[in-house]
């Protein structure tokens, strides 16, 4: 999970403040040290460290701080807000063109993620209402122009390649043809080399100075920590860059390119890779990042998820059921589905407040698989109508799934609990929603 070891230290530094009723200047300076020591145990660069809490500490020994009656809950407020300054402020968006198509130029190491994130690109601007193409000007990796080919086709996005000429040659005439085409993007996937050197960094140049590139998007692994923040510096300093993609976000727990990035280069982070389906590219928002660090979860990021995963008639249709007491076994498997598609069990907890202190093991994403399973296992008028199935049906689903006996029985205390819940929703909203807020107490 994405900062999950950054969060729990810094949960645990706060969890100490709010022991206490009044804070003196010594609890903050213990705690800021906490702190620290949690964002360089994170990769986060020391100086951006260093600089980071000297900014805390100076607004948290202040009045608003001291005289606060929940001084705990005021110093948590001025880290969320130092933090998402740290990370930017503000989500930052691609300048389009005033004329002609959008040239972006995608770069990067080898390795980092370029030519999937240019198709990932690509999709994220087709759903946005645009017509992108692909331009193949990675001419030197073996088989970069089939596979750029295989991912635009997966996208829905068109591609545009000459073989192995010069990559300005191939971005001049992409552009031209996007011109003839009516494809208002291009998205040019550029060479990577293993490291920072002068032909690579001379061959953007060329590709810059032969085509009107508005956007040079720098795709960096997140996993790498420091070691992204010194590639991005190199990058921003030799070629300029108007903007970073992070990738593998999903599986740095530690989050240090994250918060150094902007500091380091200057330069913000736009689009965040949080998993390896071309439908995997957020918008990068440093005030929701900074709130899921800090365990407030990231409750914007879930709706737009939510959004994505399910079409607004099919969302209307499931409310209506679900408000009718119709709610039935087909319903919960559009449910299950709907989670794998907002990323599993596990990346929505991280995104409901004080849902990342939840342990979401294995066996319970797992567990989600297998439900799936015995639903898809019951017959049409089973799932309808889940009172039908008795002993002989239950071994039969449970063969079908290749699941246990069990397994089905507590599937099928899931759904009546589910559905006594309804009932109860439906009686008495008000009554309902009192029990249901007092279990979180």
């Amino acid at each position: 999970m994405a900062f999950e070891s950054l969060s729990e230290k810094l949960s645990g530094a706060f969890k100490r403040l709010r022991q206490k009723g009044k804070l003196n200047e010594n609890d903050i300076k213990i705690a800021m040290r906490e702190v620290r020591m949690a964002l360089l145990e994170a990769d986060v660069n020391i100086k951006v460290a260093k600089e980071f809490i000297a900014a805390v500490t100076e607004r948290a020994v202040g009045q608003e701080v001291m005289q606060s009656l929940t001084p705990a809950q005021q110093v948590v407020k001025i880290v969320n807000e130092e933090l998402t300054a740290l990370m930017g402020g503000e989500s930052e968006k691609i300048h389009f063109a005033s004329k002609g198509p959008t040239v972006i130029m995608m770069c990067g190491l080898q390795g980092s993620g370029k030519t999937t994130h240019s198709a990932k690109l690509g999709k994220w601007f087709k759903k946005e209402g645009h017509r992108p193409l692909l331009a193949a000007c990675d001419v030197y990796r073996p088989a970069a122009i089939d596979q750029l080919k295989i991912v635009g086709e997966k996208a829905g996005v068109p591609v545009f390649e000459l073989g192995q000429i010069k990559p300005e040659e191939i971005a001049k005439k992409a552009v031209s043809h996007a011109k003839d085409y009516g494809n208002d993007i291009v998205i040019l996937d550029t060479a990577g080399r293993l490291h920072v050197d002068e032909e690579l960094m001379a061959e953007l140049q060329r590709i810059k100075d032969t085509v009107p590139v508005c956007e040079t998007l720098l795709v960096v692994d997140a996993m790498v920590g420091q070691d992204a923040v010194h590639v991005a510096k190199s990058f921003s300093d030799t070629v300029g860059i108007d903007g970073v993609i992070l990738t593998k976000l999903d599986g740095d727990t530690r989050g240090g390119a994250a918060l150094s990035v902007r500091s380091v280069t200057g330069k913000p982070i736009k689009f965040a890779g949080v998993g390896e389906k071309l439908d995997d590219l957020e918008v990068f928002h440093p005030d929701r990042m900074a709130s899921r660090i800090l365990g407030m979860g990231d409750i914007l990021t879930l709706i737009d998820r939510a959004q994505d995963a399910q079409d607004a008639k099919e969302a209307e249709k499931a409310a209506q059921r679900l408000m009718e007491n119709k709610f039935d076994m087909n319903d919960l498997l559009g449910q299950l589905r709907q989670m794998k598609k907002m990323g599993g069990l596990s990346a929505l907890m991280s995104m409901v407040p004080g849902g990342g202190s939840v342990q979401v093991d294995e066996g319970n994403e797992k567990q989600l698989v297998q439900v799936e399973a015995i639903i898809q296992s019951m017959t049409k008028a089973e799932r309808e109508k889940p009172a039908l199935i008795d002993p002989k049906r239950k071994r039969r689903i449970a063969a079908g799934s290749g699941t246990e006996v069990q397994d089905v029985n507590r599937l099928l205390r899931m759904y009546d609990q589910m559905s006594k819940m309804m009932k109860q929703m439906k009686k008495s909203p008000k009554g309902f929603m009192r029990r249901f807020g007092g279990a979180f107490h």
